[in-house]
Parts: C-alpha cells; structure tokens; sequence
C-alpha cells in the first residue's frame, strides 16, 4: 500500500494498491525531487475517468512499470476534483505543448513544480500512434539527466506563456456593450446540429451554457429559431441512451451525433446545469417528457446520490462509467435478459426501446426511444420497476461519495428553479436540506471547505464554490422570503474580496492567496463544463447591488463583463455565461420588490407570469400587511400595486 491509503478522495484511493509509490499533492513529494534531483510525475484523473482506469490497469498495477516509475520518478496522484486550481495550470500546459488535453492528464515538472513535458493517456505497448508509457518514462528521464538546461529553459518559457494566460485581455472601453441578441443567435446556431440537437459532431456534450443563452434570445417571438433549437436538444437528449432511460439523469457526454451512446459516467453539476432547462421547456410547452426526465431525475438524485445527515442533506459528486471491468455493462441488456423479464411484454418493449437480438452497442443494448413512440405510462412503469429490480442485483458502478461545495450549489440553485417552475414539493425539500447541510458544513473558523467526506472538511474553498453558493444563497433568499441569506451572500462576497482579489486587478483569483497550491495564477474567465466563477460572480454582484442598494456593486460587475466582453462577442459559445449576465444588465433593466406575508407565493405566480431572465428581485416576507409589488423600470419607479396582472404589465 502507498500513501494514498490515507487520503478520503475515491480516486486517489482506486490507487492505494498499486506498486507505484504515490504520494498525494503536497510539499512532501516536492521535498523529495529536490533532495534526489528527480524530476517529477503529476498524475491527474478522477474517479469516473474511463481512460484513467484503462491506464491504472494497463501500466499503474504492473509492478515492472511501477519499479520504473519509482526508481526515475517522485510520483504524484491528483484528483482532479479535489483541486481543480492544480489541473487548471497543468492542463493549459499540456494544452500549449500538444495542442490538445484530457484524462489522465500526465505531466512531468522539475523540482519547483514548473512542468516541461506531457501528455494524456499513455498506451503500455506501442498503439494509436503514440509512444509507449515505458517509453516515455525513459527518454523524459533520460532528456532531464542529459539536457538540464534546455530542460530549464523549456519550464521557463512554458511557465512565463501560463502566466501570461492569467494576465488581462483585450477589452472594450464602454460601460457594457449594447449585445446583439440576433448576432448570437446566428453564430450559435451556425455551430449547431439542426437534426439531432446540440452543437457539432462526435463526441457531443450538453453545452447547457449555450442553450441557455438560447432560450433567454428565443424568448420572444423574433427569434424563434433559438427556442425550437432548444427544445429540439431536449427532446432527443432525453430519448437517447444519454439519459438513463430506467432510473432518470444524465451522462456527461454522448460519443456519437444523435445521443445514442454515452460515455456512462453521470457527473453530478451536468444534471445540475440540465434541470432547470428542463422545469423552463415544461412551464413553456407543458411536454409530459420533460415533467418525466425532472421527476425521475429527481428520484435518481434522492436515492443514490444524497447523503442524509443531522445537518441536511449533501449530494454526492458522480457515478462511474464502468463496473466489473467494462463500460456501461451496469446499464445494458442482452435480448435474452430482456426476454427472460419480461415474458410476453418484451416484443413491445423490444420495439419501443430499440433493442436488437444482437446488442445495439457492442453486442449489448443500450435503451433509447423516439419521442414519435407512444406507450401507455402505467405500462412503462411497471417496464421500468421490474427492470430496475433486475438491475439492483448487479454490482453497481463506483460512486464518488465526496461531497463538492461548489456542484452542491449548482444542484441547491437547480432545485430552486425547479420548484419556482413547476411548484415540485420534493424539489423544494431537497433545496431546503440541502441548504441547511452546506450551511452547517462547510464553514469552519478560518473560512470555507472546498471538499467534505464522512464527516470531514478539507482544501479550502475555491472561487467558483463560493461564487456558486452565493448565487444559491440570493435565490433561496427568494424563494424564502427571508433576507438573512441575501446578508450570508454578501459575506461570501466579502471573503472573496478579501481573500481572492488583487489590488488594480478586476477579475477575482481562483484560488485562495494563502493556498495556492503552483505559483501561478490562475482566472477563470471561460465557461466549460461548468460556467466561469468570475461569470457567476458578476451577477450575483449585480443582484445583490439591487437587494442591498450598492451602485458600487452593480458598477464592479459591470467592469468585470466589460473585462471579457471582445472575446464574449467574438466566441459566443465560450462565454454563454457572461453574456446572460450581461443581458440581465443590459437587455431587460427591470426590478421588482415583493413584500407582505404571501411574498414567497407572488413571488413563483410572478417568475411564472413573466418572462424574468434578467429581472432582479428582492423579497421581503413580513409579519402583516398585503402582499404588493414595487416596479422599477429603465430607472423609474412605479406606485406598489397589489394586483399581480397589473404589476406584469409594467415589466415589459
């Protein structure tokens, strides 16, 4: 056993056997390489990576390649959740070597943790048009033995080109740009698959960001092209073997076009980002489908990824692709299991599901459906309850139970939205427990956790967990109606000013200033699998600007959209984020206060009344005194009305 017996990551424990002697991230392993003068591997995954564990198995449990590891190497195993600030620099350096990233995600540093060299997965014999793994170890070894200085002088112009990365971009001088919801529009839809949904070809992932940005421009009825996009992806992500057609959620991304064949792991922020697209499609078109993919998400959400303690509840962070050595056998069938089960029923079933007698994917199935397929639903219920029963029995795949401040927020905002669109009971519940876990959990005396696992905190929060949790906080302000949570927002913000930001600078660090784990800075500007922390900050300033009467607020969010707005214009889809942020800014300019005992309650019959993307709120549940609402628009304020129908029409 190494010392990865020790740590609480699922990943780095996956690890805790292998011949290799690993050793977690920190200064200790640093310590070494520079007492031997070796150089040093970084290895990053986590722990629902399929090609992570092809290379464990392949290279890292061969006891002749770990003995060559160990005797060239200080070697070190990262999860790449656990700290996302070190896989952030290391990534953008293999990114600048290769032209490409992934995982694993393989690096060799000198001493100083400055990195030279990498790659992703390494074959262990000679395939795929790459070097062997053993190959690798050996010409690395030997070219920083044989050419230190060139070594030296490699690090030292790959570590200047990160920290340029790190330092501001072009940008514009007005206030905030005047955006074009058509020209938007147009450069997303260029990049979109109009057949099948979604955005390019093969491999294929939600791009929540920018269907979001869809909806919000398709709205109205001058774009109606952005709309119908949406609900296009929806609809075919939700038939496809995408979605687990038995238990509800999503899997991170499909490997084809049409969302046939996923990659099975299921990420916990991906059905956090999808919800809320989904209670919006359903309060539009009331479509039975997308009220199934909620509620049957919801269920798979409650019963295998939450953990319920004395404090609420906690959600756990993903679960894996694999199980008994293969990808996706948890969630297959052959034709003959199938028959076995369901008797009479299966030739129905068989067609409604695509299955095939001789597997749809690879010499399995994978269920999927056309929305053009009717079934009568208590006859697809009974399908699914005795087919889940069947599938207990097998040995599941590994779930991640580390509990992420950050995707846990994601999730609480989610719910959120879910209740206000749908009025769900079970999603305001989970919002609340959830809540009150986060709240209980991870604050400690010194400030915030980043990661919690049975009963324990570790790694100090980063940016995007304490901007994500703010934003939670603002909405569960709302649909509370209790200003307390509006006040444990604003010290979140605080923190981050205090702990996050460097003076001149407008954009805030992503990691802590006492905790950085690399010398190099890091910002998170781009929206990727998840929406950039500086992104979600920029609103939540914004709102709060409104909730707590601060123009110094709402004037710092406008600079940091302004920060990044050239590039927002140009590449639309990497910044989605931003410029929904933006919008609420700029495109619609209307606040509404809501006060009196039924605050909460107007408060969902409004965001249900109106089109409220962009339209900051601030909610005041008091003791007595009549519900009223207090418009302002384009910086005139209306008398307070009491009548809901009046008060929507002064929106807009």
């Amino acid at each position: 056993m190494n010392r990865l017996q020790y740590e609480t990551s699922p990943y780095l424990l996956q690890h805790a056997a292998n011949p290799v002697d690993w050793y977690p991230w920190g200064e200790e392993a640093f310590d070494i390489a520079r007492r031997e003068n070796k150089p040093v591997l970084v290895s990053i995954g986590y722990s629902s990576c399929h090609w992570c564990h092809v290379m464990e198995h392949e290279s890292f449990e061969s006891a002749e390649t770990a003995a060559l590891m160990n005797e060239l190497f200080v070697c070190i195993k990262v999860d790449r959740e656990e700290y996302p600030d070190v896989d952030h620099v290391y990534m953008n350096a293999v990114q600048a070597m290769t032209g490409s990233g992934g995982w694993p995600l393989n690096v060799f540093t000198l001493p100083d943790k400055r990195p030279f060299f990498g790659g992703t997965y390494f074959p262990p014999v000679r395939a795929y048009n790459r070097a062997s793994w053993r190959e690798v170890l050996i010409n690395i070894s030997q070219y920083f033995t044989q050419n230190r200085d060139e070594v030296e002088q490699q690090a030292g112009q790959l570590t200047q080109h990160l920290q340029q990365l790190a330092m501001p971009r072009e940008k514009t001088n007005e206030a905030v740009l005047a955006w074009d919801d058509a020209q938007f529009v147009s450069l997303l839809l260029a990049q979109a698959d109009r057949e099948e949904g979604g955005f390019g070809g093969a491999p294929k992932f939600p791009s929540t960001f920018a269907l979001n940005l869809l909806w919000q421009c398709g709205d109205g009825a001058s774009l109606p092209d952005a709309a119908s996009h949406v609900l296009l992806s929806l609809t075919n992500m939700a038939c496809g073997g995408l979605y687990d057609q038995l238990r509800g959620g999503f899997s991170r991304y499909s490997t084809d076009r049409t969302w046939f064949a996923p990659h099975f792991e299921k990420m916990l922020y991906d059905n956090a980002l999808l919800l809320p697209l989904y209670a919006q499609a359903w309060h539009r078109t009331k479509e039975p489908l997308y009220w199934r993919v909620m509620e049957e998400t919801l269920a798979w959400l409650e019963t295998e990824m939450s953990v319920k303690t004395d404090a609420g509840i906690g959600f756990y962070s993903a679960q894996d692709a694999d199980s008994e050595g293969e990808e996706g056998k948890y969630y297959t069938w052959t034709a003959e299991e199938l028959r076995t089960l369901l008797g009479a029923d299966y030739t129905d079933f068989a067609a409604y599901y695509g299955v095939q007698e001789d597997g749809n994917w690879e010499h399995r199935n994978i269920l999927f459906t056309s929305h053009s397929m009717t079934m009568d639903n208590d006859r697809l219920m009974r399908w699914k309850e005795l087919l889940l029963t069947e599938r207990y029995k097998r040995i599941a795949p590994l779930r991640d139970d580390k509990v992420l401040l950050g995707w846990n927020a994601l999730m609480n905002k989610a719910l959120q939205e879910v209740y206000v669109y749908t009025g769900l009971a079970r999603a305001h519940y989970l919002a609340t427990e959830n809540m009150r876990f986060l709240q209980h959990t991870f604050v400690h005396n010194e400030g915030y956790w980043h990661t919690w696992k049975n009963g324990v905190g570790r790694i100090a929060a980063y940016a995007d967990d304490l901007a994500y949790w703010a934003e939670a906080l603002v909405g569960m302000g709302h649909i509370q109606g209790n200003a307390t949570y509006y006040s444990d927002a604003d010290k979140l913000i605080q923190y981050l000013k205090k702990h996050f930001q460097n003076e001149g600078m407008v954009l805030y660090d992503f990691t802590h200033h006492e905790h950085r784990a690399l010398g190099i800075p890091h910002r998170d500007t781009y929206d990727g699998a998840l929406p950039s922390a500086n992104a979600v900050l920029a609103g939540v300033l914004y709102q709060l600007g409104y909730i707590n009467d601060s123009v110094e607020y709402q004037q710092e969010a406008e600079r940091m959209v302004n920060e990044v707005a050239v590039q927002a214009q140009r590449h639309p889809s990497s910044f989605a984020y931003w410029l929904q942020v933006a919008r609420s800014m700029r495109k619609v300019s209307c606040e509404v206060s809501i006060s009196g005992t039924e605050a909460t309650v107007a408060y969902f019959d409004f965001r249900k009344g109106v089109n409220t993307q962009g339209i900051r709120f601030k909610i005041s549940a008091l003791n007595s005194a009549p519900c009223s609402f207090s418009v302002c628009r384009n910086g005139v304020c209306f008398m307070p009305e009491t009548d809901l129908s009046t008060a929507l029409g002064l929106t807009f």
